[in-house]
């Protein structure tokens, strides 16, 4: 039985027209996209980039896009032929736990727009900035955040694989951060996020999110899902609302959900969504593992094909 590991991208996969190519040509996407409503299938397909990348936005549309795809997987591939797993990045969590069957899509979706609603809020509420820094050791740059916290809160957020960690926190402390990171001739990028998501000053969006969760019910799943706040598989429904609460203020820890996928024994990684990002990260946490992609029927196809050998 082969052991396939899912993966959802979040924020920033993001693409105008997203998801189309199978809307037009698979009745099961285009369900799903028409489920959203008009108003989500409008700012997937004819929105300007611009409006695509507010978080309000890019939240539902990604996570509509990501399960659009992943119900066209399911309907074309066996899954009693496998053993699953999946994780999903930052928004991409909620993808992941939908899939497995945490909770329904229209569920899924409410929890979503409201999450993007309360991080947009806190953003306005508590100004900040985003930035990454490649090239340098873990210990290094949570030194290099200590350091930059005099100025302001400035945290390690995203520790996303091997060399490549986000820091988030208010402008002026990142910004001193980028500097003292480039001094140790690290390679860095402010991001183009619209807050300092996954740091303390979303305090306030995981409270209301908090708050927002108890409205819904959750169901036992068909598969674990590694959460982003403890890299933990994740089978029990109570624990469920307590890190989804979490995950909001507290980092992301990608590198290491992947690695205890790869010590289970998970050999097939299946990126489903928009984009690579998530297959790139895969190859600089262990260049010995291959991501698949399905974002299109082209993807879709040649995935299916890769994983019936």
């Amino acid at each position: 039985m082969s052991k396939i590991a899912l993966m959802f991208p979040g924020q920033g996969s993001q693409t105008v027209g997203m998801g189309k190519d199978l809307y037009e040509k698979d009745s099961k996407a285009k369900e799903i996209i028409d489920l959203a409503g008009n108003d989500i299938k409008d700012i997937i397909f004819n929105s300007p980039e611009s409006t695509l990348k507010l978080t309000h936005y890019a939240q539902p549309a990604i996570f509509t896009v990501c399960m659009a795809i992943f119900e066209v997987f399911k309907a074309n591939y066996n899954f009693a032929n496998s053993e699953f797993v999946a994780a999903g990045h930052s928004l991409g969590e909620y993808c992941a736990l939908c899939a497995a069957g945490f909770f329904n899509f229209k569920d899924g979706l409410e929890m979503v727009k409201a999450r993007g609603k309360f991080i947009q809020e806190a953003s306005c509420k508590n100004p900040g900035i985003m930035a990454a820094i490649l090239g340098i050791e873990k210990k290094q740059v949570l030194d290099i955040c200590i350091k930059a916290s005099s100025y302001g809160v400035c945290e390690a957020v995203n520790f996303n694989s091997p060399g490549q960690i986000v820091i988030s926190g208010v402008s002026a402390a990142v910004k001193k951060a980028v500097e003292f990171a480039n001094e140790t001739g690290a390679k860095t990028v402010i991001l183009n996020v619209s807050g300092p998501f996954h740091s303390s000053l979303m305090n306030s969006a995981s409270d209301a999110m908090s708050k927002e969760l108890d409205k819904y019910n959750f169901n036992n799943p068909s598969f674990g899902v590694y959460t982003n706040c403890d890299a933990q598989l994740t089978k029990d429904v109570s624990q469920i609302k307590e890190k989804l609460v979490a995950q909001i203020k507290s980092p992301v820890k990608w590198d290491e959900s992947v690695q205890n996928m790869i010590l289970l024994g998970y050999e097939k990684f299946i990126e489903i969504g928009p984009g690579k990002t998530l297959s790139g990260l895969l190859k600089r946490i262990d260049k010995t593992k291959k991501a698949l992609n399905i974002e299109d029927s082209i993807s879709l196809q040649k995935t299916l094909e890769e994983i019936s050998k």
